[in-house]
């Protein structure tokens, strides 16, 4: 088989309607596809007003709110409405990229048709609870995520860390690496602008530590201004810069309250943006890589972040940047390490220069070529 024999579903439960790194992931992966002749149709819920535009033909789900306030995200409905259209596709593999009723109705569909499927694994759903004060239902979303992992044909996590942490679940397909690339022309040491900090109030001796990313709580906001609040105690000189928009912005500027917030960011303005950071500070445990921090790296900036899936593997600690281990006394551990970064000019522009080299080997077309060649043996395997 060929790629230009191959017909994809895709299934997404926010493929366009909220720009994060995992619909990115997914919309540059359709391009790829495409653009090897690659036949693909991509299931998602829908809105009037989505954050970008979709790669490839998108076919829209029934889907209800969330409730709670988070109306930026959508529960689809199921499949039934679309089936027609996929039956009409006719695809020979299923891929899902999210552990939700859509994806879980594909994955029943294509194994009653003898489908192939593959699954990517985009973000860390069971940490997201604790965020919320529900923690004590983690061991069941486990259990659950578990169980929806085992039912597909080939997983695709985005790292050794993230496919460790399925393995110790009790996930047992195999498993192929589809890691993420970075816009290598965006995002660069070259784009950093001086003038552009200037204009939000940002002195050109203040070490900048920032925030990037949506604001949401999941993106562990909280032990941010935790740290930020110990910094200030300690009297270590730093400004806080924040790039981004989200639900929790207006908590989050309470209390971060001299904080520079530069909003929503995109295209080169991002590009931009990141590499007239300093620090990047991402003390988030949700991902399952990590987008914001390789485009941190490859910006030549210092990283100090969670040792947690995403960057394990990624950032080269004590080289790069530095991992903290979560938990009892991260706060002061995170403290620790940004206070070295603001009073060490040295070693700060050392761990820039290091993360843009190791940052150099993330290329996308490498990297999406890995999930044709998934697909190609999930079909060969599956068919023997």
């Amino acid at each position: 088989m060929k790629p230009t024999d191959l017909r994809v579903a895709l299934f997404s439960g926010n493929y366009n309607y909220v720009r994060d790194g995992a619909n990115q992931a997914l919309n540059l992966l359709v391009r790829y596809l495409l653009d090897h002749g690659v036949q693909v149709r991509v299931y998602s819920p829908t809105t009037d007003t989505p954050a970008f535009p979709p790669a490839g033909d998108l076919v829209s789900v029934p889907s209800w709110p969330v409730p709670g306030g988070r109306d930026e995200y959508k529960f689809a409905k199921g499949i039934k409405a679309v089936l027609p259209d996929l039956e009409a596709f006719a695809p020979n593999i299923v891929h899902v990229s999210a552990p939700e009723i859509l994806c879980h109705r594909a994955v029943t569909w294509a194994r009653k048709n003898n489908i192939a499927t593959v699954g990517s694994v985009h973000t860390r759903f069971e940490t997201y609870p604790a965020y919320y004060h529900i923690g004590f239902v983690t061991p069941l979303l486990i259990r659950l995520l578990t169980r929806f992992y085992n039912r597909i044909d080939t997983l695709l996590p985005t790292g050794r860390g993230m496919e460790e942490l399925l393995r110790s679940w009790g996930v047992t397909p195999p498993m192929r690496t589809w890691s993420r690339g970075v816009n290598h022309a965006r995002f660069n040491p070259e784009q950093r602008s001086l003038e552009w900090r200037r204009g939000l109030g940002i002195q050109d001796d203040e070490v900048a530590v920032t925030f990037l990313g949506r604001l949401v709580l999941e993106k562990g906001l909280d032990i941010f201004a935790e740290v930020v609040a110990e910094l200030e105690r300690r009297g270590v000189k730093h400004r806080v810069l924040v790039i981004g928009k989200g639900p929790a912005q207006e908590w989050f500027a309470e209390r971060v309250p001299d904080a520079v917030f530069a909003g929503f960011q995109s295209g080169d303005n991002l590009g931009r943006a990141v590499a007239s950071m300093d620090v990047f500070f991402n003390p988030s445990l949700t991902e399952s890589f990590g987008n914001v921090t390789l485009e941190a790296m490859a910006a030549g900036v210092a990283v100090v972040a969670a040792n947690a899936v995403g960057p394990v593997g990624m950032v080269e600690e004590n080289v790069s940047g530095v991992l903290v281990e979560p938990g009892k006394g991260a706060v002061g551990r995170y403290a620790d390490a940004i206070q070295h970064y603001c009073e060490d000019h040295e070693a700060r522009k050392a761990a820039g220069a290091a993360g843009h080299r190791l940052a150099s080997a993330y290329v996308w077309d490498a990297i999406n070529q890995k999930v044709i060649d998934a697909y190609l043996e999930t079909i060969e395997r599956r068919a023997g």
